[in-house]
């Protein structure tokens, strides 16, 4: 038997379970993959909050997009995107809907090559954060000689779009906690507090305002300064859905969005050949059995380290 992890109800983080399955097998075009590391995202347990609806019909509902681990089967036909995929392998799968799980079952579409200077924890925790990221930078054009504001860089997609931003020439202000300000120069950013005053604070970094804004908080705050601050609002962006960020102007970048997924598998290549270089990094905050997948989310749904959490089967 394998175990998964998937949600009896719609609710909180209380409703997750594991339960055992039967492993199945590879159909053509699929392979089997041995779990070694599970990405956990907010979009994991808004999924099952209700937001995005809560038909009883798709209870009990699979949760996780992004795993790491190791090929142990391959169906007839199955083909990565870049190029063929073998028993033994060392991959990354995204995008996937049930990889909270110790064994998956996967479409061969999904599965690229891991690099073997990348940990486990820092592959299973780099394609969601880092797809949504390279979106977010070409949807806001950010190039050589940008000046960008990023609201929350020290999150997941955040820390992300700093280091792929700072690589294509950009200079950044990053909003973030006083304890997370050493960690957001790291990356390369010079880092800003939230609350009061963040106008004021932003507007001594830069004085004629900003080129452009990615926004991954979607709060009052962040929307007002943000549109006080940039020069042209085609290139405020965010990662958040709302009423009032789209009366604001901004673009909002999603997988509900137009082009679907395709944007962020576009991505997936590049940013794994950073990821094996060392030229961007996955900052690993905490790491939980997959038996603990609730204790995950509602630890990241309160204040936390900077940085991905990580599920281990």
């Amino acid at each position: 038997m394998s175990r998964r992890v998937v949600a009896q109800r719609y609710g909180g983080p209380e409703v997750l379970a594991v339960i055992d399955v039967e492993p199945a097998g590879p159909a053509a075009g699929e392979v089997v993959l041995e779990v070694r590391a599970i990405g956990v995202n907010p979009f994991d347990y808004k999924l099952y909050s209700g937001a995005f609806g809560a038909d009883p019909a798709a209870l009990p509902l699979s949760v996780g997009s992004e795993a790491a681990g190791v090929v142990v089967e391959v169906g007839d036909g199955a083909t990565g995107p870049l190029g063929p995929i073998s028993v033994g392998d060392e991959v990354i799968v995204y995008p996937v809907s049930e990889a909270y799980a110790d064994r998956l079952v996967v479409s061969g579409d999904s599965v690229v090559p891991k690099p073997a200077s990348l940990p486990w924890n820092e592959a299973a925790g780099l394609l969601a954060v880092g797809a949504t990221a390279v979106d977010t930078l070409d949807t806001a054009n950010i190039g050589s000689g940008d000046l960008l504001l990023v609201h929350a860089a020290a999150g997941g997609v955040g820390s992300l779009v700093v280091q792929l931003a700072r690589a294509r020439g950009a200079t950044i202000i990053g909003t973030a906690r006083p304890e997370n300000h050493d960690y957001v120069r790291s990356l390369g950013a010079t880092p800003v507090s939230y609350g009061a005053g963040l106008g004021d604070r932003v507007r001594v970094l830069a004085p004629d305002g900003v080129d452009a804004v990615i926004d991954t908080v979607g709060g009052d705050e962040a929307i007002e300064v943000s549109v006080e601050l940039v020069r042209d609002r085609s290139r405020l962006v965010t990662t958040v859905p709302g009423p009032r960020l789209a009366e604001s102007g901004f673009r909002i970048v999603g997988i509900l969005g137009p082009d679907g997924m395709e944007p962020r598998k576009r991505a997936r290549a590049a940013l794994v050949d950073l990821a094996g270089s060392g030229d961007i990094r996955v900052r690993v905050a905490r790491t939980y059995a997959l038996s603990d997948a609730a204790t995950a989310h509602a630890d990241l749904r309160n204040p936390h380290p900077a940085g991905k959490f990580i599920l281990l089967p």
